[in-house]
């Protein structure tokens, strides 16, 4: 019964051997059938390379002295593409034994001496094949475990984006800013050449930047006239609330600081926190000057939008004020000689 059960579990499994010795690839094929096992005989190891590289194996036998490379030069190789590999390595001698930080570099997982008997080797094979199954069954687990993650953030996404076009349609002056801020800050981080990661954290930070002000009363938002000390005070703590909102998903960790810092002056006078300079996150810097000149640039019910010399004269004029003076000369520098690539966002959204 025991025997049968062996059969089976093995039955799933494939194993190649590596030896220049034809005799040992036949002894092994034979012992190993016999076994169950789904097994691959090879002689020559740049042969076994390519097998390797192509083909799914489980588990690999291989010979340390060979021709026209030793085994350790073997794994050296196939760990450059197949670290998931179970490799037990075996010796003539245990003198001619690769050293143990050798062993331990190459992840090899077991050795022994060759022998006429394959009574140790079997115990090899048996171990690994317990560890092998253990391994797929945790990586099985944490593959439906990340479906489900990737499940629980996709609705919590669509929850806060569902948010979003609440705060917009709110007020039909504001359709579209979040989607504008996204882009200028994208076009923004191309010209100071960040990476596709800060580029993708801007585009989701500027779509999101708002969202805080779904805690702020309409009859504060959609006010006509100029805003009481406690309304501009309430209007100050959007992105706190934003922030909170977003706090509890980790998928937003990254554009957290910038939905929370985003209202940031260089010169210390923003809020929430009065940071100061560099002290203010990079990205919401950034965001900062795209949100700026989106609401100078858009028609409001309080006013039209502003040309475009005055807007690119409200920027040069708080330069280290307002915006970082690196930034604010990068995008300056977009509107007074590529402002096609500006209007091209202006007209897609």
């Amino acid at each position: 019964m025991r025997k049968n059960k062996q059969t089976i579990i093995s039955s799933n499994y494939r194993i190649i051997a590596v030896d220049d010795e034809i005799g040992i690839i036949d002894s092994l094929s034979i012992f190993l059938k016999k076994s169950g096992y789904d097994f691959v005989g090879v002689t020559n190891p740049m042969e076994a390379l390519e097998k390797i590289r192509t083909e799914h194996f489980d588990l690999m036998i291989l010979d340390f002295i060979m021709t026209p490379i030793h085994g350790d030069k073997l794994v050296e190789e196939i760990r450059k593409f197949n670290k998931e590999l179970y490799i037990l390595l075996l010796t003539g001698h245990k003198d001619l034994a690769p050293p143990l930080e050798t062993i331990k570099r190459l992840d090899i997982q077991g050795y022994c001496e060759k022998s006429d008997k394959f009574d140790q080797l079997l115990l090899l094979i048996e171990s690994g094949i317990k560890s092998i199954s253990q391994m797929n069954l945790i990586k099985q687990m944490n593959e439906e475990l990340s479906n489900t993650y990737n499940e629980l953030e996709r609705a919590y996404l669509d929850s806060i984006e569902t948010l979003r076009y609440t705060v917009e349609a709110k007020d039909p002056y504001t359709s579209g800013h979040s989607n504008r801020v996204a882009k200028y800050s994208e076009l923004i981080g191309k010209y100071l050449n960040l990476s596709e990661q800060d580029l993708k954290t801007l585009h989701i930070g500027g779509l999101f930047h708002d969202i805080g002000k779904i805690g702020i009363p309409d009859s504060i938002l959609l006010k006509d006239s100029s805003l009481t000390t406690d309304e501009y005070s309430q209007i100050k703590n959007h992105p706190a609330i934003g922030a909170h909102i977003l706090c509890n998903a980790k998928i937003f960790k990254d554009i957290i600081p910038i939905v929370k810092h985003h209202h940031e002056k260089y010169n210390g006078t923003g809020y929430p926190s009065q940071l100061i300079g560099d002290d203010i996150p990079y990205l919401a810097r950034i965001t900062a000057i795209s949100d700026s000149f989106d609401a100078m640039s858009s028609k409001r019910n309080y006013r039209n939008e502003l040309t475009l010399d005055n807007i690119i004269l409200e920027i040069e004029n708080n330069k280290g004020i307002q915006f970082d003076p690196n930034i604010a000369d990068v995008f300056l520098d977009i509107l007074k000689n590529n402002y096609s690539e500006i209007e091209k966002i202006k007209n897609q959204i």
